[in-house]
């Protein structure tokens, strides 16, 4: 018996965040990674940032990233209590989409009140980071209690 988290429902998972930690390597091949807030639009995640960043440097020179996205547990009325986070870890291909170039939908949804700011745009971009493989989870789709047996806890579905 093995974790019942499904594509859909780490789908859902994904969308109801807005943090992850974002991987890259650099020119040098060194490992990198960054905390970032995301959208996500038609099964793909954006992130915002600017145009001479050094994400987007290390991107334009290898688009092959990962993403990690942490999920807090709670036990409801003992939020005291240190539970594991559950993750949700995926490979993909990242796009740098410049900000005065990307649909204005998605612009609201990374920027908010600040997407028709045109000072900001010119100076920014979009991570556009289309997800492929499986994700790997663990700890999705499944109760605390069942967390703590490793077999149900971890999990693996297609991104589709």
């Amino acid at each position: 018996m093995g974790n019942p988290a499904t594509t859909d429902i780490i789908w859902d998972a994904i969308k109801k965040e807005l943090f992850a930690v974002l991987g890259m390597v650099t020119k040098e091949l060194e490992t990198r990674s960054t905390g970032i807030v995301y959208s996500v639009n038609d099964n793909k995640l954006y992130i915002g940032t600017g145009l001479e960043s050094w994400k987007t440097h290390h991107i334009r020179l290898n688009p092959e990233v990962s993403i990690t996205i942490p999920i807090p547990k709670r036990i409801p009325l003992l939020p005291w209590i240190k539970i594991p986070q559950a993750t949700i870890s995926f490979s993909g291909t990242a796009r740098i989409i410049p900000a005065v170039e990307a649909e204005h939908n998605i612009l609201r949804s990374v920027y908010r009140h600040m997407a028709d700011d045109q000072d900001l745009l010119e100076e920014s971009c979009l991570i556009e980071v289309v997800p492929k493989g499986d994700f790997i989870t663990y700890g999705v789709g499944i109760s605390l209690m069942e967390m703590r047996n490793p077999e149900l806890a971890r999990g693996r579905a297609p991104v589709k």
